[in-house]
């Protein structure tokens, strides 16, 4: 049982090779801004895979987008698996450097350290720890797994992203989240 939650499913947020510098993607499409696309409701569909490619999961999702007058934003997901709903809430605060808006800070409950959210053409990369839960141990505390999450965004359509995410453990791929997040009015039902 333990296993089939190791490829467990994060927001937002993604991912190809970490290697790859979000830098690249300048001059790649329409740009893919935080603020822009993220900014109400978004309807998200997709799959988790585990390290053979093999589909373990999928799920349709739900993402509330709002930002205040600092440019601090949230994203309120919630994700219907075939198996069970999870919830995730992420908060990103602008990066400025010489007044331009270089990236965010993002956080969230289940990440135990901030991450950058970097974006550049019509791409956002992040790369982060997430202690995603499984279960409750004999004593009522939760057993979490943690996972090293690479994801990778990509605008390919107005209002339409695709996202990979690859997840690690020791240093090995265990799994991928594949999906597509598009945005939608606000009486479009997601699931």
């Amino acid at each position: 049982m333990l296993y089939r939650y190791l490829f467990c499913f994060s927001f937002p947020l993604l991912a190809a090779c970490s290697a790859v510098d979000v830098s690249s993607n300048a001059g790649q499409g329409k740009a893919l801004r935080p603020a822009d696309f993220f900014n109400g409701k978004l309807c998200a569909d997709g799959v988790v895979r585990d390290y053979s490619g093999k589909q373990i999961r999928h799920f349709n999702a739900e993402i509330i987008a709002s930002w205040d007058a600092s440019g601090t934003g949230r994203l309120q997901e919630e994700f219907r698996f075939n198996d069970g709903t999870e919830y995730r809430d992420w908060t990103l605060k602008p990066i400025v450097e010489q007044d331009e808006l270089v990236a965010y800070e993002a956080t969230a409950s289940d990440v135990p350290e901030a991450t950058r959210m970097a974006f550049s053409g019509n791409a956002i990369h992040m790369d982060y720890t997430l202690d995603y839960q499984t279960g409750v141990d004999d004593q009522g505390r939760p057993d979490t797994l943690t996972l090293r999450m690479i994801d990778r965004m990509y605008q390919v359509a107005d209002g339409v992203v695709v996202n990979e995410t690859v997840m690690k453990k020791f240093g090995l791929e265990v799994g991928q989240v594949l999906l597509v997040m598009r945005q939608v009015d606000d009486a479009v039902q997601c699931f």
